[in-house]
């Protein structure tokens, strides 16, 4: 293989839940006494970056938080572009604080931007209906990710997809997706990588969002059948991964 640099995911990459894959502590590290340039790109939704960097460290994954994109992260960026924009937050309390730290106004009401990322327990229907009657008054849905489910330790679980669905379909709105597969979110990783997209590959677990949205914004795209992999829906899709790895470890074969 001759990439260059390598955007990776997180969860079902390099751990699922609490427990570290196999061999992926040593990829890492191997990527860094190579030289190899990488970021980690991750839809997840449930902590602030800080949080997420920590989580990591306590897994035996030195990572600084620089070199992690969230959805959080470019929702940020998307939000204060714009001079005092207000956002509800439909997400996991920890995830306000990247919000927060960079002055993002957050409120209950009046809002100009509805955040729906991985609420899970938090998806209660009071929530949801404030989220919708914000909508109706003119507030724009940012998804931080539309994934349909992620794996969970004991099995698949639901994720931000389908109440993003839910919120569209009942306000009649399309909602910006700031996460994967969202070119923009590529971008805005590679450019802090300093790397062409025609040099990078993305390593993730997803055949559309990871690969297919990897390949879109012209990346190489590698699948690993760990996390939410599932052989069937790669045998449907209409997504042809440039390699197909058993775990990340198999990576150093191909480098």
């Amino acid at each position: 293989m001759d990439s260059k640099a390598f955007l990776i995911d997180l969860d079902g990459v390099l751990y699922v839940d609490r427990t570290p894959i196999e061999g992926a502590r040593e990829t890492v590290a191997m990527l860094e006494e190579m030289g190899y340039r990488y970021r980690f790109v991750s839809n997840t939704t449930s902590k602030c970056r800080k949080s997420l960097a920590k989580f990591l460290d306590e897994m035996g994954f030195s990572i600084p938080e620089e070199r992690i994109f969230t959805p959080a992260i470019a929702a940020v960026e998307r939000i204060r572009s714009e001079r005092d924009n207000r956002c509800f937050l439909l997400t996991r309390p920890d995830v306000r604080k990247d919000f927060e730290e960079a002055g993002v106004p957050v409120a209950e009401d009046e809002a100009d931007f509805v955040v729906v990322g991985g609420a899970e327990t938090d998806f209660t229907f009071d929530r949801l209906n404030r989220a919708f009657r914000l909508v109706m008054d003119g507030a724009e849905i940012v998804a931080l990710e539309k994934d349909r489910y992620w794996m969970g330790a004991d099995g698949l679980c639901l994720s931000a997809g389908p109440f993003v669905a839910a919120l569209e379909y009942a306000t009649g709105t399309v909602a910006e997706v700031v996460g994967k597969p969202s070119p923009d979110f590529f971008e805005m990783a590679l450019a802090d990588l300093r790397a062409l997209p025609e040099e990078t590959a993305m390593i993730g677990d997803d055949i559309n969002t990871d690969v297919g949205g990897a390949q879109n914004a012209e990346m190489k795209g590698i699948l690993v059948k760990t996390g939410k992999y599932r052989e069937d829906l790669v045998e449907y899709s209409n997504v042809i991964p440039d390699l197909i790895l058993e775990s990340i470890s198999e990576l150093s074969e191909h480098l």
